[in-house]
């Protein structure tokens, strides 16, 4: 493998900090954790863990903690992860030649995010940038921090899949959640009193009270972030849309959905999650859409990332079952509905008892 600087910053995570570490071993990684005032006994662990540690004093910038990190790296190539993201899956020799080959692009490994949903563990998939040469790029933003390049004249560069996968547990405690989201937005709308056309602080406004399920102001701060310029093939902007999607079906606004979507379809195709939430919104209207909701979740099902990186394939197949049954289709909504039961979905089961 080509030499990689694995950097870390953190602060009181001994819950999280040894699951983080312990699947790094086997590869030939430096481990870099910056320690930005932990209580407890994180750096204990991470010292367990053959981590090289240093202390940042936190300035309330986490720009400034991940570019620290990358400045006590090693070596140019740089893997952040966060505390909370434990590795599951490396293709080493695979990611050292994709490295390489992109050494002046930024690499995006996929995190699956586990919470609750309906009862059942529920994972929605992302990927980010975290792999990148710290020659080319840096850290800017205090909080949801971005990637950019070092180069002010050429902004633009190339984004690339990693054969990395991480399992991210920050999802799973609804008080972690709750203080996490004041945190944030704490910081947040401190920024945006200096940055008020930003819609990417909107857009992360928007994702803490998603959070916690606050859809009301998640809704509010999604249609602020989407009524100012913005690119809507830019990754988070496409998380953005079925994340407003869902907000506005949790608020009674999924007639305005779909005219908001509609129009812009086209932008957000080939996402499972996108046509999972615009088969929602049709199902929502009064009366209802069915067969346009259909249409949605067969798209889901056939889109690649619902295949390669979905774990919530249960999702198009029990609602495929739920129109069926509103169509009077009753064989067929049980073969969907034994389906989405056989992968884990506990709603679907409760459909078989109950027909």
């Amino acid at each position: 493998m080509i030499p990689i600087s694995v950097c870390i910053i953190g602060k009181n995570e001994e819950q999280h900090i040894a699951n983080c570490l312990a699947p790094l071993a086997p590869y030939p990684f430096e481990i870099v954790y910056v320690d930005t005032g932990s209580e407890d006994h994180t750096k204990e662990i991470a010292a367990k863990h053959q981590a090289n540690i240093y202390d940042f004093t936190w300035i309330d910038d986490f720009s400034a903690a991940r570019n620290y990190a990358m400045n006590k790296a090693s070596h140019d190539t740089v893997l952040f992860l966060d505390c909370d993201e434990y590795l599951t899956e490396l293709e080493a020799d695979a990611l050292s030649k994709l490295a390489e080959a992109h050494a002046d692009g930024v690499g995006l490994l996929l995190r699956n995010n586990y919470f609750e949903s309906n009862g059942s563990p529920t994972n929605y998939p992302d990927r980010v940038e975290r792999l990148f040469s710290k020659r080319r790029f840096h850290y800017t933003g205090i909080i949801h921090e971005q990637v950019v390049t070092l180069d002010k004249d050429s902004p633009l560069y190339e984004r690339y899949d990693l054969p990395l996968t991480v399992d991210h547990a920050g999802y799973s405690d609804k008080e972690t959640m709750r203080k996490k989201a004041e945190r944030n937005n704490e910081l947040l709308y401190r920024e945006l009193k200096k940055k008020p056309e930003d819609p990417y602080l909107y857009f992360q406004i928007g994702q803490s009270y998603n959070a916690i399920r606050d859809y009301e102001n998640a809704y509010m701060n999604y249609k602020k972030s989407f009524a100012l310029p913005l690119n809507p093939y830019e990754p988070w902007v496409q998380i953005m849309a079925t994340a407003y999607i869902n907000a506005m079906n949790h608020t009674g606004r999924s007639r305005e959905a779909v005219r908001f979507f509609e129009p812009i379809y086209a932008h957000f195709e080939n996402d499972a999650n996108f046509y999972c939430s615009m088969g929602n919104a049709y199902l929502n209207l009064h009366p209802p859409k069915p067969l346009n909701a259909m249409t949605e979740y067969l798209k889901a099902l056939q889109c690649p990332t619902a295949r390669e990186e979905g774990a919530n394939s249960y999702i198009p197949y029990y609602n495929i079952g739920l129109v069926n049954e509103m169509l009077g289709k009753t064989d067929a909504a049980l073969t969907f509905y034994q389906r989405a039961a056989e992968m884990g979905f506990s709603l679907a089961q409760e459909k078989l008892e109950r027909i």
